[in-house]
């Protein structure tokens, strides 16, 4: 990150970190529904604020914005969301995958939501279509779930010979069944086994590389979920002290030391998060505006881990990548 994203980036961190003392009534107020703390989520608040920035809205100026984290207890979101819709925000903002959407959609009643999430909003049931999401609720989706196999269809790229490959996935998440089934069938295509590992808190996390190292796995693949997004640096340390080759959906995992990356750009969903709640600030209505589809997605490859563990990248991998990683 340049030293002036950075800056920037604390700065929004620190000032949705205060509480939200009185609030000034005569500017509408944002509810936003954090998962994790504003620590992690810097660069994401930098996008958000940058999207409301677009339709006029400014912090501090012109809207507040009231904000509740739930620091990755993620059992704790619907209480937290409760809690935002009895402030009387104007907007409640569920960003960061579909846990954070389903709490605020059984705690908002009829409060007009905007979330960002990397699953199908229409099988959660959040919205009735993405052309014409119906009720309260619109926002941003991503190709984050979505490309889970094609993660495996890289790193079995990667490692020719392998047949077998674990799965690391979040038995919490709503999405994981979808993502499973997927990679299965992606497996079969190419002729491989796979082992699922679960983690969903992060002293499960070791047991995950060890476990995959211990198996002989040709390398671990990492569903989709927020949980795993936010602590790629972890998780690159991790995959760092046991040699084992990993792919993730973070571009932070590989800017951390890790192997591989391949996911929705965060950046511009959290933008088009924050565009949203400003239209709505500005009086239109979540019926009316269709779920956006951010349908770029990015690949990352660190060629300094992939040196470490031994691995020689093949060039069609070097050719497919947006950023290498020297």
């Amino acid at each position: 990150m340049r030293r002036r994203d950075f800056i920037a980036s604390m700065v929004v961190a620190a000032a949705w970190a205060a509480p939200a003392g009185a609030q000034q009534s005569a500017i509408p107020v944002i509810g936003y529904l954090g998962p994790e703390t504003p620590e992690r989520s810097a660069s994401r608040l930098v996008a958000f604020a940058e999207g409301l920035a677009e339709t006029g809205y400014v912090e501090g100026r012109n809207v507040s914005i009231l904000s509740r984290w739930a620091d990755g207890k993620y059992l704790e979101l619907p209480a937290l969301a409760a809690e935002l819709a009895a402030s009387r925000v104007t907007v409640m903002v569920a960003p960061g995958g579909a846990e954070v959407a389903l709490a605020a959609k059984t705690a908002a009643g009829g409060l007009p939501i905007v979330f960002e999430l990397g699953g199908d909003p229409v099988a959660l049931g959040l919205v009735n279509s993405l052309s014409q999401p119906g009720g309260t609720m619109t926002g941003v989706t991503s190709l984050s779930v979505e490309v889970s196999r094609k993660r495996l269809e890289f790193m079995s790229e990667l490692s020719p010979a392998a047949k077998l490959f674990a799965i690391a996935a979040n038995p919490t998440s709503p999405t994981v069944g979808s993502q499973l089934k997927s990679l299965d069938a992606a497996a079969s295509a190419l002729g491989l086994r796979l082992h699922v590992l679960n983690a969903s808190k992060s002293d499960e996390f070791e047991g995950i590389f060890t476990s995959a190292r211990a198996m002989g796995a040709g390398g671990l693949v990492f569903t989709s979920d927020p949980y795993f997004a936010y602590r790629s640096a972890r998780l690159a340390e991790l995959a760092a002290r046991h040699g084992v080759p990993a792919i993730t959906q973070a571009r932070d995992f590989p800017l951390a030391g890790g192997l591989m990356s391949y996911g929705g750009d965060f950046r511009q969903s959290h933008r088009h998060t924050g565009i949203y709640a400003g239209r709505i600030l500005k009086g239109e209505k979540p019926a009316d505006l269709p779920v956006q589809r951010v349908t770029k997605v990015e690949f990352f490859i660190n060629l300094k881990a992939a040196q470490a563990l031994g691995l020689t990248v093949p060039p069609s991998l070097l050719s497919s990548a947006d950023v290498v990683i020297e």
